[in-house]
């Protein structure tokens, strides 16, 4: 016996709306070497260094140390997010959001809560408290001073960003 066999294909209307939307996502290669980019890699990779060398130490001992960790965390997750966002230029699906007044606050409270901690580690590193862990938070009090000077610089040019888009 001979039997004939169809087969029917069918395609859904998800898949190809799933399809043509992911492939107009796009990234941005040339952020990375624009100086506002250049600054936030820079706070990347400082800022890590800044909580790995206090958390490699017994901080929870000293409540000043926990506040610095917390502000460079916090800050290392939030710039690794914005980093990603302005990567895959995921802010021109939203224009919903004011992303330059977004990125004005950030850098600025970024570069204000910075400074206090920088501050704060820089006051709190003496050989007394425990010359056991005083080079990592020496070196952390000068990085925490580097990233600051980063997110100062960053905030200078998101307020520039956000006066030419205000004045427009």
């Amino acid at each position: 016996r001979s039997r004939s066999h169809t087969v029917t294909t069918t395609s859904s209307s998800f898949t190809a709306n799933l399809s043509a939307s992911s492939s107009t996502l796009a990234y941005d290669r040339e952020f990375l070497r624009t100086l506002p980019g250049l600054l936030m890699v820079t706070e990347i990779v400082l800022g890590l260094l800044v909580w790995t060398l206090i958390a490699g130490t017994e901080y929870f001992l000293y409540p000043a140390f926990g506040w610095v960790i917390f502000v460079a965390v916090f800050y290392w997750v939030l710039t690794v997010f914005f980093l990603i966002i302005y990567m895959t230029m995921t802010y021109t699906r939203i224009p919903q959001v004011p992303w330059t007044t977004v990125g004005l606050f950030f850098n600025g409270s970024a570069f204000i809560l910075y400074l206090i901690a920088a501050i704060v580690d820089a006051s709190s590193v003496t050989k007394e408290l425990d010359s056991h862990n005083y080079n990592s938070w020496a070196a952390s009090s000068f990085f925490a001073f580097v990233v600051t000077s980063c997110y100062a610089g960053n905030t200078y040019f998101s307020f520039i960003s956000w006066q030419s888009r205000t004045l427009q």
